[in-house]
């Protein structure tokens, strides 16, 4: 067999290896994972379904509760599946992943999308299902922007302009997308992403401050124009004043208050709270979830909820400082600004801190769509996590392969 030569050295052909060193390299991927954020993410997803029956039993028994825990399942799979996937073939399918996502949101602003709500947001599947794209459009931004700002760099190099500009770009799609179901909540969770991974890919601060003023310029753009509907500029306008919409919003937001300051130290029992179990409380098992758990667990169950949200977030964060390659570092922070921002505003409305957007809390709220995005999530942080020192040159691992000849 003739060996090709390159430059005069001698260049083996590279063979796919067998089928027993692929089953044992998956293997040692599956060793190696860290487990500790899907043991998080389960046991938020199981409390999740029990919040879901308290809040809905009494309409609908347990079908809820059981459809969460099936979507939970299922994101729990996907995860688990990406764990067998290298990062450099999740860089490869980045732009691929990306284009899904916008082709998903067109097709809600086409006539194949469906109003809930007053948002455009939804596909109706066959077979009863129902897709929300914004919720995968998340994970297309997070490996598009961490693949734009990695992509052939060296590390210790910081992102040029033209890669800035590239980025904001790559995400003004989406975001633009979004608010013209419109969703603000979902188009802010994709800006403060964006804010974050081009801080943490080393550009200058000023593109930081930029992008700040761009994402506040944004918001008042839209409910000046108004590109929102009434009802969610309402949302907006009672949070800073409840008595613009006594009946609506502001009486929500108001029963939501009592039902978490009622809860004391350790809640009224699952399934035993008053402003729960009666009903005053509208669409709280998505966007007010919350407020089941301040009323029935009290604030110690609260608080360890936010304590295992706040598990994955730190851990997101430590894989991105520990990751030497440039694209799983980035895919990292994304999921950290991402679970951090979203769970700020969800909470933060439920206290009455944040306005009203419509935002689930990741793996509590009812919701397909937001539990499937934010399991991948955690399997993108797996696969970040295993990634090799010397990958983001794009070629094997430096440390095992270079051998000098004599």
């Amino acid at each position: 067999m003739r060996v090709p030569q390159r430059g005069g050295v001698r260049v083996p052909r590279m063979s796919a290896p067998p089928s027993g060193e692929r089953l044992s390299g998956l293997r040692s991927r599956y060793a190696r994972a860290d487990w500790g954020p899907f043991v998080a993410a389960l046991g938020l997803s199981v409390v999740g379904a029990l919040l879901v029956w308290s809040a809905t039993h009494r309409e609908v028994g347990s079908a809820l509760a059981v459809r969460h825990l099936v979507n939970a399942a299922l994101g729990c799979a996907g995860a688990l599946a990406l764990v067998a996937v290298d990062l450099r073939r999740m860089r490869a399918a980045a732009p691929w992943v990306y284009l899904a996502g916008v082709v998903g949101l067109l097709l809600v602003l086409s006539p194949l999308g469906q109003s809930v709500n007053g948002s455009r947001s939804w596909l109706f599947l066959p077979g009863g299902f129902s897709l929300q794209p914004a919720e995968l459009a998340k994970i297309g931004l997070v490996i598009g922007l961490a693949m734009i700002l990695a992509e052939g760099r060296d590390p210790l190099r910081p992102p040029q302009w033209r890669d800035v500009l590239l980025a904001w770009a790559l995400a003004a799609v989406p975001v633009g997308l979004i608010l013209l179901q419109p969703d603000l909540g979902s188009a802010l969770v994709l800006g403060m992403l964006t804010i974050g991974v081009v801080a943490a890919s080393g550009a200058s601060w000023r593109w930081t401050a930029a992008a700040l003023a761009g994402t506040v310029t944004a918001v008042v753009a839209a409910v000046r124009v108004p590109l929102l509907d009434p009802y969610q500029l309402d949302r907006l306008l009672a949070f800073r004043d409840p008595a613009l919409d006594p009946e609506g919003i502001g009486y929500q937001t108001r029963q939501v208050r009592l039902a978490i300051g009622s809860g004391g130290w350790s809640g009224t029992g699952l399934g035993e709270g008053p402003q729960t179990q009666g009903g005053f409380i509208p669409y709280q098992e998505t966007d007010f979830i919350f407020s089941v758990a301040g009323e029935e667990l009290g604030f110690v169950g609260a608080a360890g909820l936010l304590a295992l949200l706040g598990f994955l977030v730190v851990r997101a964060l430590l894989v991105g400082v520990r990751c030497e390659d440039p694209f799983g570092r980035l895919v990292a922070v994304g999921v950290a600004c991402w679970f951090a921002f979203q769970v700020f505003e969800n909470v933060g409305m439920s206290l009455g801190l944040m306005p009203v957007t419509g935002l689930p809390l990741p793996f509590l709220s009812y919701g397909g769509s937001s539990m499937l995005a934010c399991w991948l999530a955690v399997g993108l942080l797996a696969g970040a996590q295993q990634e090799r020192p010397g990958a983001w040159r794009g070629g094997p691992d430096l440390r095992r392969s270079a051998h000098p000849q004599g």
